[in-house]
């Protein structure tokens, strides 16, 4: 709280205040829209904005951010009011439970985490949801309310197209016009969603005044939905707000780096999550749909000059005022016109930069691949589920990236031997060298040289194949080891594991290295016994070559 009243504050309140009166005006037909896309209700998305908005701004890590409801999240809320429609108080726990989610997620500081989701699986996600929130409102366009998933309404867009309603389809395409094609310089003084809004109404009303509309919105201080259980839907209630929840992190602090960009500071990303999930349980405590950071409310808040809290407690004060006096006059709003603002916010939110990017460099190699799993993300975001679509492309890079790894860290692991024939001999002082040669090719000295993870554990593995019956000895330098996860440790276990029971000599050395600590934590050398492991690699050496049998020793001689 304290951050309200800094000297900072003080000192930019008037870029705050017209910063906050900015994103307000920019989110007011937003709000509507959103509201009406979800099935809640315009009032609903209105409630939403002034709460998120709210608290977010008091209790957020980013001081700039303006939040409030986002395509994303009202996706995932239709969803919700239809799968609950026949209890609203099911509805709005469910957004409760979210922000209970959100705060578990900033207390637990995950917030970090979210930063090291790879681009092609965001790509991916936002661009289906883009693509959703057009399809969902090509039937409001022309004039029809179609209800269902999305197969169910692409099945019946072409029907509707076909026969649509004029009237709103004129108004609808009139939006969607003013918004696209509004001039730059106007752009700075009227944001083109409350153009399309003002016009849309005012042709509506006067010369097209047979498209369906809003009709009776509520007015005044929202009622109160505290939260209501049942037993029979409490495990679907559970998934629906761990699905807020994720969505609602990864869209906040992605707008959270864009403001980052934009002011040149540091957001803080779990005290960020705990003010967008404290946000969220006030917007569902009052009958609003669940909000995150908004992209474009924020930047439209910076570029007006808002950089503290005060800017997001503005535009929400704007809007509350708006709800108390606002009834009468959005009754009127064509639902097309809404549609037209959102069929924008759409085609916005689908990532054309990136798919431009892979068109021009191609399809070959890394590009392929992100292609793959950008497409493989967008269908299944599309056609299934939100957040098995980021699952399934969390799994799909990981592999791809550990394959793509695994082909240098493999480099990293180096075999020296007599005459060097069985690998690459690096950073090897001249009496390691010399120790190496006088042991006629039975000793062999394995160097891990960098980081290895399991990707890396099957060229590992075959690679090692080749040294179990050819050596007498084998020196295990961990001297340069950088990283080795689980499988790369299991990997080595087994290897010597299988020399030992051989009657092969095994030496260790590198033991003041933390990668020898973690490996003999896991009891990776319980087989080795404790004068063959040393600190320095020349030791293991000479140890290792002055146990040889007598007759390679006087062979090498």
């Amino acid at each position: 709280m304290r951050r309200l009243f800094s000297p900072f504050l003080v000192s930019n309140l008037r870029g705050d205040f017209y910063g906050g009166l900015t994103a307000a005006v920019v989110a007011l037909p937003l709000a509507l829209a959103f509201g009406v896309a979800s099935g809640a209700g315009p009032i609903a998305g209105l409630y939403g904005a002034i709460a998120t908005g709210f608290f977010a701004a008091l209790f957020g890590g980013t001081p700039s951010q303006i939040s409030g409801p986002t395509g994303p999240m009202t996706v995932v809320m239709a969803v919700i009011v239809a799968q609950y429609q026949h209890d609203l108080a099911l509805v709005f726990t469910v957004v409760m439970m979210g922000g209970a989610f959100q705060i578990l997620f900033g207390l637990m500081k995950i917030g970090r985490y979210i930063t090291y989701m790879p681009y092609p699986v965001i790509s991916g996600f936002m661009s289906g949801i883009g693509i959703i929130i057009i399809i969902l409102q090509l039937g409001p366009l022309a004039g029809y309310d179609l209800k269902g998933t999305i197969p169910n309404i692409l099945a019946e867009l072409p029907r509707t197209l076909l026969k649509p309603e004029w009237q709103a389809l004129g108004l609808g395409l009139g939006a969607l016009v003013i918004v696209v094609f509004l001039p730059r310089r106007w752009r700075e003084y009227l944001p083109p969603p409350l153009a399309a809004l003002v016009a849309g109404t005012g042709l509506g009303i006067v010369l097209l005044p047979g498209a369906p509309v809003l009709g009776d919105v509520p007015t005044g201080l929202p009622s109160l939905y505290l939260p209501s259980f049942s037993a029979a839907d409490l495990p679907g209630m559970l998934s629906a707000a761990l699905t807020l929840a994720m969505l609602g992190t990864v869209d906040s602090l992605l707008t959270s780096l864009v403001a980052d960009n934009f002011t040149r500071t540091q957001h803080r990303s779990d005290r960020e999550l705990i003010g967008q999930g404290i946000g969220n349980m006030a917007a569902g405590l009052i009958g609003g749909l669940p909000g995150a950071g908004a992209t474009m409310r924020t930047v439209v808040n910076i570029r007006a000059g808002g950089r503290t809290p005060m800017s997001g407690v503005v535009h929400s004060v704007i809007l509350a005022a708006c709800v108390l006096g606002l009834g009468s006059a959005v009754e009127d709003i064509p639902k097309a016109v809404l549609a037209g603002i959102l069929v924008k916010v759409g085609w916005d939110i689908i990532d054309w930069p990136f798919l431009k990017r892979l068109f021009h460099a191609g399809l070959e190699g890394a590009d392929r691949q992100a292609t793959l799993v950008m497409a493989a993300v967008l269908v299944v975001t599309v056609f299934v589920d939100l957040i098995m679509a980021v699952a399934i492309g969390i799994i799909m890079e990981s592999l791809i990236t550990a394959r793509r790894l695994a082909t240098h860290q493999i480099d990293d692991v180096q075999f020296a031997t007599a005459g060097g024939k069985s690998g690459i001999r690096h950073k090897l002082s001249v009496d390691e060298e010399a120790i190496i040669e006088q042991t006629s090719g039975r000793l062999l000295l394995l160097r891990f040289t960098g980081p290895l993870s399991f990707g890396t554990a099957r060229d590992l593995s075959s690679r090692l194949q080749t040294i179990y019956d050819g050596y007498e000895s084998v020196v295990v330098d961990l001297t340069d080891a950088r990283m080795m996860d689980i499988s790369i440790m299991v990997t080595l276990a087994d290897m010597i594991d299988r020399l030992t029971n051989a009657n092969k000599q095994v030496f260790v050395s590198g033991r003041d290295n933390p990668v020898y600590k973690v490996l003999k934590n896991h009891r990776v050398f319980s087989g080795i016994l404790k004068d063959h492991i040393f600190v320095s690699r020349a030791e293991a050496l000479k140890e290792a070559a002055g146990r040889l049998s007598p007759s390679h020793q006087a062979a090498g001689a």
